[in-house]
């Protein structure tokens, strides 16, 4: 495994690069927009594949990474099922894998923080957001918030698992760059409690200041997501009443592109083909399927995936290479589904 530490020094937040050596494929967790140049100069240096791009909740105190790196690499932008950021064109639940090639994250909902607040867990480690932090925890007074939510996402989860975990947070403003949940265990002031009473009475008396980009980095990070109403502009999209008419259709080729866990956990459209997002290149590429689907026939390729992001990618990257016959679902599986379209299992 390839594993990097990166520091954003005015928020005071770590990024985390992953990737497995044989494809190169690598996802980043909690990235600042202002590091985005460094990131991508650190995975072009290691001749890597950006996938995945993921926040472990909205933040606070910094402006995502994750608009920037969707634009630049049209990695997979990845969030919790809660979220309300924009961006995300993947929602991950409590019990989901995140993976790329050669690594599987376990995924574990971890409020109190904010009420999107996940943890991503390999088996040597755990990257805990702001829930826990390396001796102390997140502040629990705002973005819904809850104290007693934490203290059971702390005390009722991470504490779990093993004692040597290493415990690799969004967040340190120390110097401090990792510890153990052993460690934390025995050294964070803020776990020798003896009640969720009295965790709930330490939190709720911190009495900190908001921080300082709160008012600017909140909203921002809930309006980074692509506009698709710039691909609909182009008369590329149609929406899902639109589409219920136009699946099934002989002439028209219905393109599922996320990935087999989500349809798993989903749903899919009846006689959707399935060619999952990662493989979009080598697929509208000269002899690929879709590239050849196009060229032979005059279906048209109507692209879905769950909530509209990774299918207008998908739709300018095929008009790119000359396939002019592609569409998409604008607002994907989810405006499907409230569009009351059929969905199999």
């Amino acid at each position: 495994m390839i594993f990097r530490q990166l520091f954003d020094s005015v928020s005071g937040t770590y990024s985390y690069l992953l990737a497995s050596r044989r494809g190169g494929e690598a996802l980043i967790i909690d990235p600042v927009l202002e590091k985005v140049e460094r990131y991508l100069q650190l995975v072009n240096e290691l001749d890597l594949r950006l996938v995945k791009a993921v926040d472990t909740h909205l933040h606070a105190d910094h402006i995502t990474g994750l608009g920037a790196l969707r634009d630049r690499t049209h990695c997979v932008t990845v969030m919790g099922e809660q979220t309300k950021a924009d961006v995300v064109s993947m929602r991950l639940a409590d019990g989901d894998k995140l993976g790329i090639e050669g690594l599987a994250l376990d995924v574990i909902y971890t409020p109190g923080h904010t009420d999107d607040s996940y943890s991503f867990i390999l088996p040597d480690r755990v990257f805990t957001g702001d829930t826990l932090l390396i001796r102390g925890t997140g502040r629990t007074d705002f973005q819904n918030g809850d104290p007693r939510q934490q203290y059971e996402s702390i005390f009722g989860r991470l504490l779990k698992l093993p004692d040597e975990t290493l415990i690799f947070p969004a967040h340190d403003y120390k110097g401090e760059t990792v510890s153990t949940i052993g460690e934390e265990k025995a050294f964070n002031p803020r776990l020798q409690v003896k009640s969720v009473d009295e965790y709930v009475n330490i939190m709720n008396n911190l009495n900190l200041s908001n921080p300082k980009m709160m008012d600017v980095a909140v909203p921002a990070n809930m309006r980074v997501g692509l506009h698709q109403d710039d691909i609909a502009s182009r008369g590329w999209a149609v929406s899902a009443e639109q589409a219920l008419a136009l699946v099934g259709r002989p002439d028209v080729a219905l393109i599922d592109l996320r990935e087999q866990s989500e349809r798993e956990r989903y749903g899919v459209i009846p006689g959707a083909i399935h060619l999952p997002y990662a493989r979009l290149q080598e697929n509208i590429a000269a002899g690929g399927m879709l590239h050849e689907l196009a060229k032979s026939t005059s279906k048209q390729l109507l692209f879905y995936c769950a909530f509209g992001e990774r299918s207008a990618m998908a739709v300018q990257a095929a008009q790119d290479v000359g396939i002019s016959s592609a569409r998409h679902i604008q607002g994907g599986l989810d405006a499907w589904r409230k569009a009351s379209g059929p969905l199999a299992r």
